[in-house]
């Protein structure tokens, strides 16, 4: 949902929604120093976005301040995720799929995806320990031949994660998640207080960009 808002025409309104809802979530799990670098990241980015334009009219301040923009979602969205990274275990994470209902053209590809993200990740930092250890990644290297750095690095982890992918799906069907038969849990999912006060913030702070974007409407 988040992402969805975010990314929607006119989806910078929803920004501080999301970020405010992913700093809760880690002080939630008194994850501060998430809190903190998301807050940071986040007025960093702002600063460039909207602050820039207003100092310059040029075309290349106009350039980095899209591109700020653009990073400014990504990096409140990724408090979101890191929070369901970080406290979801995957069997968790398919029980309450299942329990609301969710279809399964939408459960398997976001049960493949949960684990996909930090496989990936593993994967980039090992092609780039390798590029280390070759010496490919230094400053010297990187300014003569940027486009081979950047081929050596993206090449392996592109072909890394296809097979990934491939491996998680089938790992995936290979334990029923596509079994229409009724299915058990070790933990039956259940909602808490915790649970109940961050839907009603969530719902709440989008309930007020709602009304922001009415208004400016």
């Amino acid at each position: 949902m988040s992402s969805l808002l975010l990314f929607a025409p006119g989806g910078s309104v929803w920004t501080p929604a999301v970020l405010i809802l992913g700093c809760a979530l880690a002080l939630s799990v008194r994850a501060w120093r998430r809190a903190v670098t998301l807050i940071v990241v986040a007025a960093a980015l702002g600063t460039i976005a909207y602050g820039l334009p207003a100092v310059t009219d040029s075309v290349a301040a106009g350039a980095v301040a899209v591109l700020a923009a653009f990073a400014l979602r990504l990096a409140v969205l990724g408090g979101v995720v890191a929070h369901l990274l970080s406290t979801t275990d995957i069997g968790d994470f398919t029980a309450a799929l299942r329990a609301a209902r969710i279809p399964k053209i939408i459960l398997v590809p976001a049960t493949v995806m949960l684990r996909f993200f930090p496989i990936v990740a593993d994967e980039t930092r090992a092609v780039w320990t390798a590029m280390r250890l070759r010496r490919l990644t230094g400053p010297g290297q990187v300014l003569r031949h940027p486009v081979l750095v950047i081929e050596q690095l993206v090449v392996p982890t592109i072909a890394s994660s296809l097979r990934i992918a491939d491996d998680l799906t089938a790992s995936g069907l290979v334990r029923g998640l596509m079994d229409t038969g009724p299915t058990t849990t070790f933990r039956p999912p259940r909602l808490t207080t915790v649970d109940g006060g961050v839907l009603v913030l969530a719902a709440l702070l989008f309930y007020c960009s709602f009304v922001t974007v009415g208004a400016m409407s």
